[in-house]
């Protein structure tokens, strides 16, 4: 990105096409007859040194490919504007997606496949299985690259740790231990000892992390490929019932009820909240566009009971599926320089470290590896002059994540019901008299009816 000319801003259309692409954007010739290629970048409002950060790598890409003329494109996925997004024609010619919405686009036609690109770039059987398949179709054909993963984790502030007293270096590691750590923060410093997402489908997301750290199982996947809606369970009611004590009881959630997965990193990097629950990676974002200060971050895995593991997610680099032939080798070529190579070439991992060191970006951001675990900790040594993350305030999420059971999103209906589950968080937050039993059946009665559509 030669200037903030070149950031194109990537619109959301009214324009409601049911499940079609016609408009979609394809690779288009530049002034100087080189390819132009479309590439999603950063959400609107990421800071300078993000851009400093991208232009570097542009220029890297840019000089091995002469012919392609890299374009950035401000880019967000967001479930409320997505689908407008994607019919409407208006995003990059490469975007990330969810995990949980990589089915549903593939199954519709709406994705790219990549399975011949893959397999010719000769590292299809070094992808974690468990994630590769979430872009693989019932006839294993595949439709994106899985290029970041990550598991959910515990986020503290030190600061405030200290500040009633507990030791930010032993961080909780039971949820009994969390609310009594949420109450202490709470009344030493007037500050939210604890709070969760509860809009947008973060709330229904965070509830199924809490849950799933119960034991719960919230869907069953039939043989005849339907889903059975199994929400209403015990590890559900007891986390409903916990959220419900912290708020109630404890009075230790403070007054906002609506936060989503950006107010609440807001908040959290602020200082004005104690802990909360959300992908282990979200450490560059707190940084990067929400000014927090380093020192003050801490990061511990999930307490599970029960039985209970540990919910991850992560995304894909996609393409539409009906660019032309030379804008999706163009596409690949960067999928694969972009985000690929960091991962599997130590000269791409260092020369990535590098420049995102020098622009002042985050290196070392704990994840879960979608490559297997031995390329993933060599990758490690590769990049350790450059790691720039407080390493030593995540040890507790370092050394225990690989210890936990991974489970995946359910598959059916994913958004959708998360949008459901909202509606619990929310009443349990806001309703001192909230009837969990009667939500918990109420809302398996909706997402049945969501699933047997």
């Amino acid at each position: 990105m030669k200037s903030s000319r070149r950031i194109a801003i990537a619109g959301i259309t009214a324009l409601a096409v049911a499940g079609a692409l016609a408009g979609c954007t394809s690779g288009s010739g530049s002034e100087d007859g080189k390819l132009e290629l479309r590439v999603a970048t950063f959400p609107p409002g990421a800071d300078q040194a993000a851009y400093d950060a991208f232009a570097e790598q542009e220029a890297q890409f840019e000089e091995a490919n002469p012919d392609i003329d890299i374009v950035g494109v401000e880019y967000e996925w967001t479930a409320p504007t997505f689908a407008a997004q994607l019919a409407g024609g208006s995003l990059p010619d490469v975007f990330t997606v969810p995990f949980t919405d990589s089915k549903t686009l593939l199954e519709n036609g709406q994705l790219a496949d990549v399975t011949d690109e893959i397999e010719e770039l000769g590292y299809a059987d070094k992808f974690n299985p468990i994630i590769l398949e979430e872009v693989t179709d019932a006839d294993g054909r595949v439709f994106g690259f899985p290029r970041q993963a990550y598991a959910n984790g515990l986020h503290y502030n030190r600061a405030l740790f200290e500040e009633a007293g507990l030791d930010p270096d032993s961080p909780p590691t039971t949820w009994d231990e969390v609310r009594a750590a949420a109450k202490q923060i709470s009344e030493a410093t007037g500050k939210a000892g604890y709070a969760t997402m509860a809009t947008g489908n973060t709330g229904g997301w965070q509830l199924s992390v809490q849950a799933d750290s119960r034991g719960a199982s919230l869907q069953t996947a039939n043989d005849d490929g339907t889903y059975t809606s199994t929400i209403d369970n015990d590890a559900t009611k007891a986390t409903l019932q916990y959220l419900h004590g912290l708020r109630w009881e404890d009075d230790s959630m403070g007054a906002t009820f609506d936060l989503d997965w950006g107010t609440i990193n807001q908040e959290f990097a602020a200082g004005n909240l104690g802990m909360y629950t959300s992908g282990s990676d979200v450490y560059t974002a707190l940084v990067r566009d929400f000014g927090m200060a380093p020192d003050d971050y801490g990061l511990t895995v999930i307490p599970t009971e029960d039985g209970g593991g540990v919910l991850g997610g992560g995304d894909i680099a996609v393409m539409p599926p009906n660019l032309d032939d030379e804008t999706q080798a163009a596409a690949v070529e960067w999928i694969d320089w972009y985000y690929m190579q960091k991962l599997l070439d130590e000269d791409a991992a260092v020369a990535d470290a590098k420049a995102l060191s020098e622009a002042g970006q985050a290196v070392g951001t704990p994840v879960l590896p979608v490559l297997d675990q031995e390329t993933y900790e060599e990758s490690l040594t590769w990049i350790e002059p450059y790691v720039n993350v407080p390493l030593d305030q995540m040890a507790g999420f370092t050394e225990g994540i690989f210890e936990q059971t991974p489970i995946g999103e359910f598959k059916g209906q994913t958004q959708p019901i998360y949008a459901l589950m909202d509606n619990l968080v929310q009443a349990v937050l806001t309703d001192e008299n909230a009837d969990i039993d009667a939500l918990l059946q109420q809302v398996d009665v909706d997402a049945q009816a969501l699933l047997d559509q």
